[in-house]
């Protein structure tokens, strides 16, 4: 397809654009790989920003947005902007929408039972692809990774906090020396500040993804310590950063994700870094 690709040819839902860019990732002139790599990790931003604007965020010309929407076969830039605009709504309502998008799918009242059902089927749905994404070679990586650092930083903020949380405990509990960065008072440069090389990262966040998390993982790569990444795709702010990535996208209900798949791999990872120790590396 060519820059002059005609529109009827544009993607028309976000995880068919995802789809494409990928695919057209290495061959991109730099400044819409760029681009392409800024919309991936900022959808938020390129769903309502101004051109200016997000020009000004992805370190490019505002005529590249244009030129980067009319690659993909879109009209313009508007076009293209829509897509995102349309993900968000669909994957990201405020809680009180998907609450009501539960009660439209189920009724006036949402039954307990159905509700069960529907959270069961989504953990079900994210196990079952994370055999797929997960390939074992990259999770033998991950685990030597981990085995050989002194001291494991944990990075996870908002909905992945919890992860991060539970693999303080369960390194903890195998005699493992973790710092869980929490960043309490804006503290989370701080506390990652006494990591060397001897140490490794252990960052999660999946989209929309948390700032703070993808910042101090930079942070940490520029110093030469060792990160490894749990994230939801290819284009994550993570990647860039990371030595070794995981790749796990969580179903959902109702707009709610799951978080089964993450806390599986959180576990496989506390335990086969321990095993890993225990063979001496």
């Amino acid at each position: 397809m060519t820059e002059a690709a005609s529109a009827n040819e544009a993607p028309s839902d976000y995880e068919s654009l995802r789809a494409l860019l990928l695919i057209r990732r290495e061959t991109m002139p730099k400044r819409l790989k760029q681009l392409a790599a800024f919309a991936m990790e900022h959808p938020e931003e390129v769903a309502f920003g101004t051109v200016a604007g997000i020009a000004e965020h992805a370190g490019v010309q505002p005529s590249t947005l244009v030129r980067f929407a009319k690659s993909l076969g879109y009209d313009g830039f508007s076009h293209l902007q829509q897509i995102f605009r349309d993900r968000l709504r669909e994957r990201f309502p405020d809680y009180r929408e998907r609450l009501k998008v539960l009660r439209d799918l189920e009724g006036d009242h949402v039954h307990a039972a159905a509700l069960l059902e529907g959270f069961t089927n989504a953990a079900a749905i994210s196990l079952e692809k994370m055999r797929d994404s997960v390939q074992p070679e990259e999770l033998s990586r991950a685990i030597e990774t981990l085995a050989k650092a002194d001291t494991i930083y944990l990075l996870g903020a908002r909905r992945v906090f919890p992860i991060a949380a539970y693999c303080a405990y369960a390194f903890g509990k195998l005699g493992i020396r973790t710092i869980l960065i929490d960043h309490v008072g804006q503290l989370g440069p701080e506390q990652l500040g006494t990591a060397t090389v001897r140490d490794a990262v252990l960052a999660i966040s999946f989209t929309p993804y948390a700032p703070v998390t993808a910042d101090l993982a930079a942070a940490a790569a520029r110093n030469n310590i060792p990160v490894v990444a749990i994230t939801d795709s290819a284009f994550s702010p993570l990647v860039s950063s990371a030595d070794v990535w995981l790749e796990v996208a969580e179903a959902d209900f109702g707009a709610f994700r799951s978080l089964s798949a993450s806390f599986a791999l959180a576990m496989a990872l506390a335990v086969g870094t321990a095993e890993k120790r225990a063979q001496g590396t």
